[in-house]
């Protein structure tokens, strides 16, 4: 189905300076075809509905009854209306505001989260949005915004694609946790002719990501499962994990990997300093 036809995530408008084009957001990823369970009463065949219940009293309550609340102590909440969360509104709500332009590079990739197309909503605004994005690919920069999605404030990157923008949601620096935030061990110095090897190893397995090669094996697997028990055929496992408490050798297995590639590897020289060489007459 042409993404055009999908229901846009977030309407608005774009806006850098003075100029403003009316834009559409639409998800660049999908889950529909992931595999998806019910919970269900095996004593029933039914699926299992889950109720809001009234924690203290254990009595059902009707969703269309609940307010949002915020807990401020043990068993104390400060309850909202719709129309009360309603009225804290931003200009980002309905407006994309290109604050800041910055090389792509310059973002870490701990930062980027969600991908969405940004595509013109309608004719109205298409030279402006064209302008933007054409300004855009001739510096080579990666615009900074802000837009409220889901009742939140995100930080976005804008970017060239195809036809249009690439808008990702930023994660801010409150959510990112840094490796030197982690009690990590020291690494040590690698060995040169191991690391000669290893270094032989990717460039064997080195060439261009293609994503069509990469299959998900695990919903394969689950959807092979389910055709299994649908045709009321007994399930067998299909792969046993190894239990492999042995210490490795590092240089032996680095030398299989090599090998089971098609290309042996040096063996380190053990000559003399010297030996070999032709005296100066």
């Amino acid at each position: 189905m042409p993404l055009r036809a999908a229901r846009p995530t977030w309407q608005g408008h774009l806006r850098l300076s003075l100029v403003t084009c009316p834009v559409a957001l639409y998800p660049a990823t999908t889950e529909a075809e992931t595999v998806r369970f019910n919970l269900i009463n095996p004593a029933t065949n039914n699926r299992i509905r889950m109720k809001t219940v009234d924690a203290g009293t254990g009595e059902e309550v009707s969703r269309s009854d609940l307010v949002k609340g915020y807990q401020i102590a043990k068993n104390e909440y400060v309850l909202f209306e719709k129309d009360e969360l309603e009225a804290v509104k931003l200009e980002s709500t309905r407006i994309i505001d290109i604050e800041k332009f910055v090389p792509r590079e310059s973002i870490d990739r701990l930062y980027w989260d969600a991908p969405y197309h940004l595509l013109p909503d309608g004719k109205t605004g298409t030279e402006a949005f064209a302008v933007i994005r054409e300004a855009m690919q001739q510096k080579k920069m990666v615009a900074i915004g802000r837009l409220v999605m889901s009742t939140r404030e995100r930080i976005c990157a804008l970017e060239i694609e195809e036809g249009g923008l690439l808008l990702t949601t930023l994660r801010t620096a409150e959510e990112v946790r840094q490796v030197r935030e982690l009690d990590a061990p020291d690494l040590p110095k690698a060995d040169p002719r191991m690391l000669d090897i290893a270094g032989k190893i990717i460039e064997q397995q080195a060439g261009d990501f293609d994503p069509s090669e990469f299959k998900d094996r695990y919903e394969d697997a689950l959807r092979a499962l389910i055709q299994q028990k649908a045709k009321g055929r007994p399930v067998r496992p299909t792969f046993e994990a190894e239990r492999n408490e042995k210490v490795v050798d590092l240089m032996e297995a680095l030398r299989k990997s090599l090998g089971e590639t098609g290309q042996k590897p040096r063996a380190p020289s053990r000559r003399k300093p010297g030996a070999g060489r032709k005296r100066a007459a």
